[in-house]
C-alpha cells in the first residue's frame, strides 16, 4: 500500500497544548468497527462498554528525563552549548547510551559536560558525556562517566512531544497514574486519561487490569518515510510480558472475557506475544485457541500494517495519530479484521471518523482526546 494513502490534513489548532484536567474529563469517540457506528462520550464513562471478566492490559514503562544541557569541554575550558537526548540505553551499568544530541561540531572524541547548577551558580553535580560513535541515523553512541540514571533527576528534563509547545504544568501530567520502571522517551498516551478513582470503579465492575512493559522510543512516532509501507523498517523497542500476565490474558480468553489493549504500544507488546515469543509468523493465520500468549522479554520490532490477523486482543484504546505513522496503520490494520473482504476498510473508516472528529472538535495526539474501538 501507498503510504500517502494514511495522510490526512490537520490544522495546528486540533493538536492539544495542555491535557484535560482531571485526566477521565477528556473525550471519548467509541468506533464500532464492524459497522462503523460512532458514540460521543466521556472518558469516565467508559465502564459502560466493559463486563464483568474483561482484562485491560496497559503499558506501565515511565518517561525518563531525557534532555540533558551541557557545554563542550574544550582546550581552553567552556565550549559551545549541547543538548543531548536519551534515545536507549546500551549496557547494563547504563553508562553507554544512544543519543540524540544537538549543537556544533559534535563528532566522535568529543567531551561534553553535563551539570547541575544551584540558584548560587554552584555546580552540584557533573559528569562528562564523551562522543564514541556516530550512526548513519543520525544518531550517537555516548559514554557517561558514571552510570547515568542516579543522576537523571537533577541533570535530565521530562521531555514532551515536539509539537507541544505551549504546556508549563506539572510534567508529572505526562505520566500515566500506574507508571513503574523507568525507561520510555515517551509516554503511552492512551493511558493518561486513566485516574485512581476510575481504576477504582473498574475494578468494582468486576473489570480487570493488568500490565506489561515496553518502553517507548521516539521512532514510535515517527511518519513513515518509504513510498509504500511494506518498505518500511519498523524500530525495535524493549518490551516484556510477565509469565503471570499471559496467564492471566489466556485465563481471560478461555472465561470468555475480552482483552482490551491500552494503547499501541500495549498491543504491539501483546501481539508479539502471540507470535514472535510463540515463534508464529505474524501474517500467517495460526493461532492456538488456548494458549493465546506467551511470556517474553526481549526487543520487540513487529510492523503491525492491513493485513495482520490479531491474535492477542478484542479492543484497542487509543489516542489520535500523527498522518502517515506506523500507529496510523496498527490502527486500521485492526479495524480491517473485521472485514475480512474489504482489506482497505480500516484505513477508509479510520480516516473518515478522524474527519468526524476534527469536525466534532476532538484534540488530537499526545495530550488529546481517546478513542476506544470495540
Amino acid at each position: 500500500m501507498k503510504t500517502d494513502l494514511f495522510d490526512y490534513d490537520l490544522p495546528a489548532t486540533f493538536i492539544a497544548q495542555q491535557p484535560a484536567e482531571p485526566r477521565d474529563s477528556s473525550r471519548l469517540l467509541v468506533l464500532h468497527r464492524a459497522t462503523g457506528q460512532l458514540e460521543h462520550r466521556t472518558f469516565r464513562e467508559i465502564g459502560a462498554y466493559f463486563h464483568a471478566g474483561d482484562l485491560l492490559v496497559a503499558n506501565n514503562s515511565r518517561v525518563i528525563p531525557a534532555r540533558l544541557h551541557g557545554h563542550k569541554q574544550g582546550p581552553s575550558g567552556r565550549g559551545g552549548a549541547v543538548e543531548v537526548f536519551l534515545l536507549r540505553q546500551l549496557d547494563v551499568l547504563g553508562q553507554a547510551w544512544e543519543c540524540l544530541v544537538r549543537g556544533r561540531k559534535l563528532v566522535a572524541g568529543v567531551e561534553i559536560v553535563l551539570e547541575k547548577v544551584d540558584s548560587d551558580q554552584t555546580a552540584t553535580h557533573t559528569i562528562t558525556a564523551t562522543i564514541q560513535a556516530v550512526h548513519a541515523t543520525g544518531s550517537r553512541t555516548v559514554h557517561f562517566s558514571a552510570p547515568l540514571r542516579p543522576y537523571l533527576d537533577e541533570l535530565g528534563e521530562l521531555p514532551l512531544p515536539p509539537y507541544i509547545t505551549g504546556y508549563v504544568g506539572d510534567r508529572e501530567r505526562y505520566q500515566t497514574v500506574y507508571s513503574q520502571p523507568e525507561g520510555s522517551v515517551a509516554a503511552p498516551t492512551a493511558g493518561l486519561h486513566f485516574t485512581p478513582d476510575l481504576l477504582v470503579a473498574l475494578r468494582q465492575q468486576g473489570v480487570l487490569f493488568d500490565t506489561v512493559t515496553l518502553h517507548v522510543g521516539l521512532d514510535t512516532f515517527k511518519p513513515v518515510a518509504s513510498e509504500e509501507i511494506e518498505g518500511h523498517i519498523i524500530h525495535s523497542e524493549w518490551a516484556e510480558t510477565s509469565s503471570a500476565t499471559a496467564k492471566r490474558i489466556n485465563e481471560t480468553t478461555l472465561a470468555g472475557g475480552k482483552v482490551f489493549a491500552v494503547g499501541t504500544t500495549s498491543a504491539r507488546t501483546l501481539e508479539w506475544a502471540a507470535t514472535g515469543a510463540q515463534h508464529l509468523d505474524p501474517y500467517a493465520t495460526d493461532a492456538c485457541p488456548w494458549q493465546r500468549v506467551a511470556a517474553f522479554n526481549g526487543n520487540v520490532n513487529l510492523f503491525i500494517r492491513p493485513g495482520y490477523r490479531f491474535r492477542a486482543i478484542d479492543g484497542l484504546l487509543t489516542n489520535f495519530h500523527l498522518p502517515r505513522s506506523s500507529l496510523l496503520m496498527l490502527v486500521s490494520a485492526f479495524i480491517s479484521q473485521a472485514h475480512p473482504d474489504d482489506p482497505d476498510a480500516g484505513r477508509r473508516i479510520l480516516l473518515e471518523t478522524y474527519a468526524i472528529a476534527k469536525h466534532q472538535g476532538y484534540r488530537f495526539f499526545s495530550f488529546g482526546d481517546a478513542m476506544l474501538i470495540l
